[in-house]
């Protein structure tokens, strides 16, 4: 066995150790196909008030320019899908916000796999990514053959559906890479029919700035009154069109810990919703994704869905 092929399993292990779902590997490598993709998606204004999707165009397509003498791209998927959801009689939160905030959870693990590259192989230079550079999550994973991106624009796998963060390590070290895999969508069309602001414009290209998700987080002004009744009681991300997608019948529990949710979340009904208060936010969001969006942001969204 080669050292390439020796480190790559030796990589591949320690993810699966550290709880990671999968991990696929590829070169690090300027992103050829989705240069006019990204381009055209900024230029039809996809990303709304999201002005930072506009910044470093070269670093999302190009590794190298994100940590120098790159080689591989390290991706890795992490399961989130809860064992139990909210109740019916709910506001909804984005499952993936049930628990704490997975840049938080990601990141050890993340560091905890480059220290082990660096005390096992020796020195590999190398950065840490969960969706808060410029990455291109997404295409790296599906390059990596993680699974296909499917026409909602998330990335699908056959044996576990979608509901998983994606991360990356990018790093000085040549390893074996893998091959992309083949889309499953078919002439499946339930995300797009199910989507309630009709975000997919097309199969394989959602408009951020129609998307619940993007409403319920990103935007800082209020939100249009033209989506009034539309947003299907989601008061923070939306999970539609994964809910929606046949392969998810596959999902499976997480078993992360971190990633329960606070006792009272899932029994807390509209009425508690509407009534809470900034301390009730604090405890229950304490170290959640949901802060992102302040206890202000929060009220806003539920007055915007019970109005």
């Amino acid at each position: 066995m080669n050292n390439k092929t020796k480190y790559t399993e030796l990589i591949r292990s320690e993810a699966k150790r550290l709880g990671f779902l999968s991990c696929g590997i590829s070169k690090a490598e300027f992103l050829e196909e989705e240069a006019p993709r990204l381009e055209k998606w900024l230029k039809n204004n996809a990303h709304g008030e999201m002005r930072y999707m506009e910044n470093h165009f070269d670093k999302r397509l190009d590794p190298t320019l994100l940590v120098e003498g790159s080689k591989s791209v390290v991706s890795l998927l992490l399961n989130y899908y809860p064992s139990e959801i909210q109740t019916e009689d709910s506001y909804k939160l984005s499952k993936y916000a049930y628990g704490t905030d997975y840049h938080f959870v990601i990141k050890d693990k993340l560091k905890s796999l480059l220290q082990f590259i660096q005390d096992e192989i020796g020195e590999v230079g190398g950065r840490a990514f969960v969706d808060s550079a410029p990455v291109l999550d997404k295409a790296w994973a599906a390059k990596s053959g993680l699974g296909w991106i499917g026409k909602h624009s998330n990335l699908l796998t056959q044996q576990v559906g979608s509901f998983y963060f994606i991360a990356e390590l990018i790093i000085d070290l040549e390893l074996d890479y893998d091959y992309p895999v083949t889309d499953h969508c078919g002439t499946c069309t339930a995300c797009i029919d199910a989507c309630p602001t009709e975000a997919i414009t097309e199969p394989y290209v959602v408009d951020g700035s129609k998307c619940i998700s993007y409403f319920t987080i990103e935007l800082k002004e209020n939100i249009p009154t033209e989506f009034n009744g539309k947003f299907d009681d989601w008061m923070f991300g939306c999970d539609v069109c994964q809910d929606v997608c046949p392969w998810n019948r596959f999902s499976k529990s997480h078993s992360e810990p971190l990633f329960n949710p606070h006792p009272d979340l899932l029994s807390m009904t509209k009425k508690d919703w509407e009534e809470i208060t900034e301390d009730t936010f604090r405890k229950v969001f304490k170290k959640s994704a949901v802060k992102r969006t302040k206890f202000s942001g929060l009220k806003r969204n539920i007055d915007f869905i019970k109005d």
